[in-house]
């Protein structure tokens, strides 16, 4: 996946200077877009002009110091901007006063131009961009409309809910089948709420009633009261962190990333969960699934009653032998392969699967006795014309389904079907026969 290119601007009364950071900037942080200019007035003119990732500043410019520009940056942007001060002399008034101006962190100069780039590409790692969802839970219209402020200027995006009540109906709107809503990321919510249920109450709906973990769904807790007492309600009911009000940008903002970071690696590892499932559920040669997932998934598939009526098939190359024997067994993995990747387009919200050797099994949903005649009895005719790997091949075909034989479980109706193929074979190959209660057919004499 391509890399966002990120974009910074250089702000220091020296030419020389932002020449030299432009360069060691470009040269140590891929995709890269690097601006620069030489006082305060000109970094707002930009500011405001674009979109920037990252500002750096001299602390002292020719019209004004760096924490004057941090001031105004915090005043006018739209956006949150993390403001680096560049400086060799670590003065008392930088330090004393860089928390109250926004400043975001210091580089020593003195350490080098070199160590320059290695500090800003660590702290473009450290704090990329804020990417979430926040259910956010506050009574007070005035208060709500500061932090809605303060999280959608960071680039969150905000659902303000003023009740508990009203947070657990869009909670349980979420979960719907169907809801194409943006998932919540974090939930933000005052300790003390205005109605029957308190912001203790709704968290321990989260983690009770709802099932959701502390890394699937982080819950900050905002409270007046930081005494100690209060601090234990808040994590024995299953919240991830407190702030106190009155709420200050930084620390809030701050306790976001985290929780948010904990949020996203819980979604990553999931993915790889389910990508390692995924591999060990599909047969690497074909691209069908393995007939260990149709052991551990296929007996639920087949008594679903969303998939009525289920119809299982079992394909098996005719002669396969004679493929490998005379063309080589890679000849014979490409034919197993070509064969693998037209059943997934045929068949492609079914379950289609490598029973065994050249023989595959397929179970399909919701079509009548005629459609998945006609379907099968059409992927019987394509075979004969596909010539994989420049191989002529046919196949013989074996159909049963849970209309004709209810009761079955996914052992017996595999059997059934295996029976059938059993016939085909018998019946001089390259054809489907289909196992009735009254006994196996060949479709084509069923037809007659």
């Amino acid at each position: 996946m391509t890399e966002e290119k990120k974009h910074i601007l250089i702000v220091d009364g020296s030419a020389v200077s932002r020449q030299i950071l432009s360069r060691i900037l470009c040269a140590e942080i891929p995709n890269v877009m690097v601006d620069s200019c030489k006082n305060g007035e000109q970094a707002m003119q930009k500011i405001q002009q674009n979109s920037y990732d990252l500002v750096t500043t001299a602390l002292m410019l020719p019209d004004m110091d760096g924490l004057a520009l941090c001031r105004n940056i915090r005043a006018t942007a739209r956006m949150y901007i993390p403001v680096i001060v560049v400086s060799g002399d670590a003065d008392e008034r930088l330090l004393q006063e860089g928390f109250n101006a926004g400043v975001t962190d210091y580089f020593d100069k003195s350490n080098g131009y070199r160590a320059f780039g290695d500090f800003i590409k660590a702290f473009i790692q450290r704090n990329s961009s804020l990417v979430g969802h926040i259910l956010f839970i506050e009574d007070s219209k005035t208060a709500a409309a500061v932090i809605c402020k303060i999280l959608e200027k960071h680039g969150l995006k905000v659902t303000h809910a003023e009740s508990a009540e009203q947070a657990l109906k869009l909670l349980e709107k979420q979960r719907e089948p169907g809801n194409k809503e943006d998932p919540y990321d974090l939930v933000v919510t005052d300790f003390y709420l205005k109605g029957d249920l308190t912001g203790g109450d709704l968290l321990y709906a989260i983690r009770t009633r709802f099932h959701y973990s502390q890394q699937e769904l982080p819950v900050l807790v905002l409270t007046g009261n930081d005494d100690q007492q209060t601090q234990v309600e808040v994590f024995h009911a299953g919240g991830n962190d407190f702030v106190s009000k009155p709420i200050l940008e930084e620390v809030i903002m701050a306790r976001i990333r985290l929780l948010l970071l904990i949020r996203h690696q819980f979604e990553a590892l999931k993915k790889q969960a389910e990508d390692m499932r995924w591999i060990a559920a599909t047969d690497s040669l074909t691209g069908v699934r393995s007939k260990r997932y149709l052991i551990d998934t296929g007996e639920e598939y087949i008594q679903n009653v969303a998939h009525q009526p289920v119809w299982a098939i079992l394909i098996d190359i005719d002669f396969f032998k004679q493929i490998n024997d005379s063309l080589g067994h890679i000849t014979g993995d490409h034919v197993l392969a070509e064969l693998g990747n037209k059943l997934n387009q045929t068949f492609p919200e079914d379950m289609v699967v490598r029973f065994g050797g050249e023989e595959f099994a397929v179970l399909i949903k919701n079509l009548t006795f005629d459609e998945v005649r006609s379907k099968t009895e059409q992927l019987r005719k394509d075979i004969n014309q596909m010539k994989p790997a420049n191989v002529d091949i046919s196949i013989s075909i074996g159909l049963a389904g849970m209309q004709h034989h209810p009761e079955s479980n996914l052992t017996q109706l595999l059997s059934l079907a295996d029976k059938a193929l059993y016939h085909s074979k018998e019946n001089g190959r390259n054809c489907l026969s289909i196992n009735l209660p009254e006994g196996i057919i060949l479709d084509s004499e069923l037809k007659n």
